[in-house]
Parts: C-alpha cells; structure tokens; sequence
C-alpha cells in the first residue's frame, strides 16, 4: 500500500469516524506510524542546507520535492533515467 493510499483511507476515515470500527482504525493509525517510523530523512552539510532551502523557496517547492527534482534532473542528465521527450510541434523558446 503506497503512502497516498494510506492518506486517503486516514482522510476517509476521518470524514466519516462513526463509521470505522475500533479495530479498522487501529490498524490504519499503526499503518500510519509504520511509514512515519520509516520515512528517512536527508541530512545535509549547512551550506547545502541553505542551498537547499533558497532554491525551495524560489521554486516554490518544499525541501523534499526540490530534493526529489534535483535527484531525478541529476539521473536524467547522466543517463540513469530516460529523457523527457520533446514533441516535434512542441514550445522551445528558441532554444532545442
């Protein structure tokens, strides 16, 4: 079960307490306390960290999400991961 799955079933029951068992909730706060306990943390050196948290700001993104972008614009650059695809009929602003 993904963690957006887990958050929509929280949410549901949530919205709707008087219809969750006991038991049925139990299991989804354990689920819940589950994935917390094993969500890792990236810890960086200060001056990343205020990097980090700069580009964040200026992008909009939280810290995680710029970590993800960089990651992933980093294994698309050097080939770990496929391209995205430009369309033919695609914008370039001039530049391809």
């Amino acid at each position: 079960m993904s963690s957006s799955d887990t958050a929509t079933l929280l949410e549901d029951a949530a919205d709707r307490i008087a219809d969750f068992s006991r038991a049925d909730i139990q299991i989804m706060l354990r689920r819940a306390a589950l994935r917390l306990r094993n969500a890792g943390t990236v810890s960086m050196e200060n001056d990343v960290e205020d990097a980090l948290r700069d580009l964040a700001g200026e992008f909009g993104k939280t810290r995680n999400d710029m970590i993800r972008f960089i990651v992933r614009e980093w294994m698309e650059k050097n080939t770990y991961l496929p391209m995205h695809a430009l369309d033919e009929d695609g914008d370039v602003d001039g530049s391809a």
